[in-house]
């Protein structure tokens, strides 16, 4: 670069100089230090009360939901549980025998409170033994068991139902250990129907069981 040119460019650095530097020395404008308008703040809080709101709409409905998952989960273990203590017993299998039906539907009708059923399963090939009173987790609960002409045995467990938890689900299946159950709570009941069969074979079974009780 030249000597003239060297001295062309320092006159345009002072000129600039001259006409930005007293801008960097300039007092701040009085309206930065001001609050922000009021209704921001209002906005903001509008925001929080609604979030709140919502939060506080939430949480019981996941409470309400968490419970009744909890119940589903307990019913075909509970079933499960019953099948395998019971369905093994030679001489008492059960505590009303299938003769005395209309006494044992009367006698659990009444304990549970509410009117029972109890599903003809002879074109499954299935007969009625009888049935029991079992202790349930809120209450008493009732149990019926069936059985084939190979000796294989099934058994519908019967849970009265509270309010939250009535139609919570269609038909469900569950393994316990070699039981298979099917599933489901509607109305005044929760149903489950458990058998050391295949699950296509309890399906069918369950479909059956489901229809007459919804009839």
């Amino acid at each position: 670069m030249s000597t003239e040119e060297d001295l062309e460019f320092a006159e345009q650095t002072a000129a600039i100089k001259r006409r930005f530097d007293p801008v960097l020395t300039e007092p701040i404008p009085a309206r930065m230090y001001l609050k922000s308008p009021g209704w921001i703040e209002y906005a903001r809080a509008a925001v929080v009360l609604a979030a709140g709101i919502a939060i506080g709409l939430a949480i019981p409905a996941f409470e309400a939901d968490h419970s009744q998952t909890a119940a589903m989960q307990q019913l075909p273990i509970r079933a499960a549980r019953a099948h395998v203590v019971y369905s093994p017993e030679v001489r008492h299998p059960v505590e009303v025998d299938a003769k005395q039906q209309e006494h044992l539907v009367k006698w659990l009708s009444k304990r549970l409170d509410i009117p029972l059923k109890v599903p003809v399963l002879t074109q499954e090939g299935f007969e009625l033994l009888g049935g029991r009173l079992l202790p349930g987790s809120d209450g008493p609960v009732a149990q019926f068991m069936y059985q084939d002409t190979a000796g294989k045995r099934l058994t519908l467990y019967v849970t009265p139902t509270k309010k939250a938890e009535q139609k919570l689900t269609s038909f469900r299946f569950a393994k316990e250990g070699n039981v298979s159950v099917f599933y489901w709570i509607d109305d005044e009941c929760g149903y489950a129907l458990s058998g050391e069969l295949d699950k296509t074979t309890l399906a069918k079974v369950a479909s059956l069981v489901y229809k007459q009780l919804e009839s």
